[in-house]
């Protein structure tokens, strides 16, 4: 049993101030810069989900590999929760059930849940992304008007 004086106990258990911040969002809407943002703010770690796909050279459209990848981010995350760091998780969220997953296990640990939410328009979002897609940012998996066309009708916004 673990008494409050133990070591184990004080290290183990997230802060008060601890926090999950889930970024949701289709791409192009503004999450990494919020990311970032909040990331000096409250002194969080921020995980980038596409920038560990880049970094690990994998292929931005296998979905099997972004399964795998967000459960692994969503175990460092956990365990980075539970020793007091609040963290970012950056990534689209689109599903209400991904969403609750998240929430129900950072709350499990004591931790306090945050969503942003991010809603562009879809023409502000489609000329973003052509605007980094000309400019080499996404030339490796670019991202056209049909992606945001469909990924519209697939993403459930928070209610």
């Amino acid at each position: 049993m673990r008494r409050r004086g133990d070591a184990c106990y004080e290290s183990c258990m997230a802060k008060p101030s601890t926090r999950l911040v889930l970024i949701c969002g289709l791409p192009a809407s503004g999450k990494s810069t919020l990311a970032r943002r909040l990331t000096r703010e409250i002194r969080a770690i921020s995980l980038d989900k596409d920038a560990w796909v880049t970094q690990l050279g994998a292929d931005p459209w296998d979905d099997d590999f972004r399964v795998r990848l967000e459960h692994q981010l969503w175990v460092l995350s956990q365990d980075l929760l539970a020793r007091g760091q609040s963290v970012i998780l950056d990534w689209g969220h689109w599903a209400r059930a991904e969403r609750n997953e998240k929430r129900l296990g950072a709350r499990a640990l004591g931790v306090g849940v945050e969503l942003r939410y991010l809603d562009a328009p879809l023409e502000e979002m489609i000329e973003r992304a052509e605007r980094r897609n000309a400019s080499g940012e996404w030339t490796a998996s670019p991202i056209t008007r049909a992606h945001f066309e469909r990924w519209a009708t697939i993403f459930q916004p928070p209610d």
